[in-house]
């Protein structure tokens, strides 16, 4: 009696396996690149995730996809989160777009988030640094990749107070990133017994930080923090240099800061930062022959972290939609968290129920000139950040699906 009842459960359980199979290699997997394609941040994601992006489906169609077919677009939020979020809408509703990755800009992707909580698609964030997204905004499909504010915080911020840098004056840039890193980076210099003698906050995309460079020069901190990034935090250290500021022994921190802005500011002028970083190309084999392949195909440029977390996202995200054989958002998100993240990027890496992608990160210093030899060979790794204390402690997570 028992084996004839357990053999309709079994076969109905088939034959739901074998209806979902045809009904996904009749239908395209679409990913949305939702990124700055124009602006400050193009360089760091832009059109170099929609390069890593087609890197992954290649890697993926070529194993654990091999048959689904795939379709990759792109599109400029121009960091504005109302056209961001409307494009993201619009994928969602009249696209059917079923992921959208990158997001490079915390404003645009806190307003994605909210979308995927009712909405079905999954989103994973590369580009964005804002702790909300696995705390009080975080979502059932919405995961956070490579690196946030808190993780450059406990790299960065942590290093630099333990080796002496007691006083701290931060230059941040106005909108929930900047907002998030400062509070982030505060709390980490206030926890170490350092002390934050002030701030100065700034738009977005400044062209000229005189003005906020000698407010920072004047507050006579052993430290002056950048809580930006790009475009600004080029703009901030080219003139923290023409001011004088290092020689005057102030130490220029860049809390977030990309390989292509190093390349940007040349070795004279970027030799001796320290910074975190959540990948670089020439941490060890596997990620140089990532690397290698990146540069063939996008404009002979290694890749940023942002634009590694793309691919390594997109190829989980692949990976996931292979063995749940849906594109059901909430079936893909428990098939993410259930896959173990291998791929050439990432290292010790799992997925928490907060939507938290943790894993090593690393603690960097740029190389003299005469240290370099060639061309992106820029950083001296200093110490790996092990995963376990790279991240905020899930136990300290506001997301509500997160049992205390």
């Amino acid at each position: 009696m028992i084996r004839n009842a357990r053999i309709p459960a079994l076969a109905g359980a088939m034959a739901l396996t074998l209806a979902a199979m045809p009904a996904l290699a009749e239908q395209t997997v679409k990913i949305g690149i939702l990124s700055d394609m124009s602006g400050p941040y193009s360089d760091m994601g832009g059109p170099g995730s929609v390069a890593a992006a087609q890197l992954a489906i290649d890697d993926c169609q070529a194993k654990e996809c091999k048959g689904m077919k795939v379709e990759l677009l792109s599109i400029d939020h121009q960091n504005k989160p109302d056209i961001g979020v409307q494009k993201a809408r619009e994928w969602a509703d009249v696209n059917k777009v079923n992921a959208i990755a990158d997001l490079t800009n915390s404003a645009v992707a806190l307003g994605v988030q909210k979308l995927t909580l009712d909405h079905d698609f999954i989103a994973m964030y590369s580009g964005p640094a804002t702790t909300k997204l696995t705390n009080e905004d975080c979502s059932a499909t919405g995961f956070h990749w490579m690196f946030d504010t808190y993780a450059l915080a406990a790299g960065s911020a942590q290093a630099i107070t333990k080796m002496g840098g007691k006083s701290w004056y931060f230059l941040t840039v106005d909108y929930a990133f900047g907002h998030s890193l400062e509070a982030d980076s505060m709390a980490m210099v206030n926890q170490l017994g350092g002390k934050v003698v002030g701030s100065v906050r700034h738009p977005l995309n400044s062209s000229d930080m005189s003005s906020f460079l000698l407010q920072a020069q004047s507050s006579k901190a052993q430290v002056i923090a950048l809580a930006n990034g790009a475009a600004d935090t080029i703009n901030a250290i080219k003139t923290a240099r023409e001011f004088g500021i290092v020689q005057g022994g102030q130490q220029v921190v860049p809390l977030l800061i990309f390989l292509t802005d190093i390349r940007s500011l040349g070795l004279d002028i970027a030799q001796g930062l320290t910074f975190t970083e959540g990948f670089y190309w020439d941490q060890d084999d596997q990620a140089r022959a990532f690397a290698a392949r990146f540069q063939k195909a996008f404009k002979d440029r290694k890749p940023t972290m942002v634009q590694a977390g793309t691919y390594s996202s997109v190829l989980h995200y692949l990976r996931a939609v292979a063995a749940a054989k849906t594109t059901e958002s909430k079936a893909v998100a428990a098939k993410m968290r259930e896959l173990p993240i291998s791929d050439a990027v990432m290292r010790n890496a799992a997925i928490r129920p907060d939507g938290r992608v943790v894993h090593d990160m690393l603690l960097v210093k740029v190389k003299t000139p005469a240290q370099s030899k060639g061309d992106w060979d820029f950083y001296n790794i200093q110490a790996t950040i092990p995963a376990a204390e790279a991240f905020k402690p899930l136990a300290s997570s506001a997301c509500p699906m997160v049992k205390k």
